[in-house]
């Protein structure tokens, strides 16, 4: 990996995020303060700041679904997303999109979910089989 993103945002509540984002995504908990904390989010970091959460609507067309937009996300290999989407439907996470396969058979197949963090704040993580076909057309 040549750089890593970092994404700041808001949530409602530090012990919900921390909760959520440790324990049931299984992120790394790094620095933080009495109103925001940071998490290795699959080798990126994301900072949660106490306060109000973007609004979102489903407006991504993407094949038959709506998807909320906008939305945050991370491309793992596909025995480490096949793992995480067995961890969050044991955790019972209510999923926006359940996990599912996604242009089968064609450029870029991937499987996919969607599903919201405590704050409502959503997020897609997508599976791949070869890193080589995210960017196929």
């Amino acid at each position: 990996m040549t750089s890593i993103f970092h994404l700041a945002f808001n949530v409602t509540n530090l012990a919900d995020a921390r909760n959520f984002y440790g324990e049931v995504l299984g992120c790394r908990e790094g620095r933080s303060t009495d109103s925001w904390v940071d998490f290795d989010f699959f080798g990126h970091q994301i900072s949660l700041h106490l306060g109000e959460p973007f609004e979102t609507r489903a407006t991504g067309k993407v094949g038959e679904h709506m998807v909320p937009m906008p939305h945050l996300g991370v491309v793992l290999e596909m025995p480490r997303w096949q793992d995480l989407a067995a961890r969050l439907e044991h955790a019972g996470i209510k999923f926006v999109l359940a996990p599912q396969v996604r242009f089968a058979g064609e450029a870029g197949e991937q499987s996919t979910m969607f599903f919201l963090d405590p704050s409502g704040n959503p997020i897609e993580i997508k599976g791949f089989a070869n890193f080589k076909e995210v960017f196929s057309v």
